[in-house]
């Protein structure tokens, strides 16, 4: 009987397969990742009015058929024939990836987790559910501060000029406080991942506090586009109270871990401690024994005559 040409191989429990199944595998996840990426962006395509004008809502519109000189207001405008199109074409790609995400980081999850521990994935089950509404927060916080940080710089402009601002420039400050603003946020995940797998402590994360506080001024200021200091402070102060929490959840999974495993923290060429202090002993107790006797005692008497001693001892020392 003919043997089927094509069988169904089963899966194996560690993950294991040859080099060229991963990279079947790999093409087959991508291709469902961006066949999902092209849909969303097909129908975000009949909402792309809508979405250009939630991009560029934090900017102050001059009124119809009024440019006002000064920094109160600004025209969008586009500069040549094919902004237009170029700039749809990047936000309902755009779209389409935020809006996909879940299918693509499934897909990305579905490739990663065979080669996985089980308590790796329990941990991963975690930060994926916190990671997720810290860069929510994150893009909510920057699209707060918008308004505020546009109408900042506009108001730098002297009185004589008129602010004409194109529609790819308004898109890319967008995008990239959205950008800046959800991945920061995404920090005390990173702490917690490092913590969870042994390299840092919550301690030692706590002796940096100065340095740290430092580090996210600075890369505030350097980070967000705007050059007002509400932008700083309004991605500094958050990111600041989230290390703290970091710090805190990573106290509380230290001493959990000293309390299961007191050698927890203990680096790989240090010694454990060790107690050597004499524990009691109990009564000893006697055990009897045959007398025997060597033959070097042997003194010549009869079988069965008791050896006799030379200087007080039973052997010849």
């Amino acid at each position: 009987m003919l043997k089927p040409a094509r069988s169904k191989k089963e899966k194996d429990p560690e993950g294991r397969m040859p080099l060229a199944d991963h990279l079947r595998e790999l093409r087959n996840r991508l291709a469902k990742a961006m066949l999902a990426i092209t849909i969303t962006s097909i129908a975000a395509a009949f909402y792309s009015q809508e979405l250009m004008d939630f991009l560029s809502s934090p900017v102050e519109r001059c009124p119809k058929g009024v440019m006002e000189t000064g920094g109160k207001c600004a025209t969008i405008v586009y500069n040549d024939l094919l902004s237009p199109f170029t700039t749809t074409v990047k936000v309902v790609l755009m779209a389409g990836i935020v809006l996909s995400c879940p299918v693509w980081l499934y897909q990305l999850w579905a490739f990663v987790a065979p080669g996985l521990h089980k308590s790796e994935k329990k941990y991963t089950y975690y930060f994926a559910a916190a990671a997720v509404p810290l860069f929510a927060a994150g893009v909510y916080v920057a699209y707060l501060i918008m308004p505020v940080s546009m109408s900042v710089l506009l108001s730098i402009t002297p009185d004589p000029a008129a602010n004409l601002l194109e529609v790819d420039k308004i898109l890319d400050f967008t995008v990239r406080m959205v950008l800046i603003f959800g991945f920061s946020f995404e920090l005390p995940v990173l702490l917690i991942m490092l913590n969870a797998a042994g390299i840092v402590t919550g301690r030692r994360m706590a002796g940096w506090w100065r340095g740290v506080i430092m580090g996210i001024f600075v890369f505030g200021a350097i980070a967000t586009p705007s050059t007002d200091p509400l932008g700083m402070i309004a991605l500094s102060g958050p990111i600041i109270l989230l290390y703290f929490l970091a710090v805190g959840i990573a106290l509380l999974n230290d001493k959990r871990r000293r309390r299961n495993d007191p050698d927890a923290e203990l680096d790989d060429d240090e010694a454990a401690p060790v107690d050597l202090t004499p524990a009691p002993i109990g009564e000893v107790e006697a055990v009897p024994s045959a007398r025997a006797a060597l033959p070097e005692q042997a003194t010549g008497d009869a079988a069965g005559s008791r050896p006799q001693r030379l200087n007080g001892y039973d052997d010849i020392t």
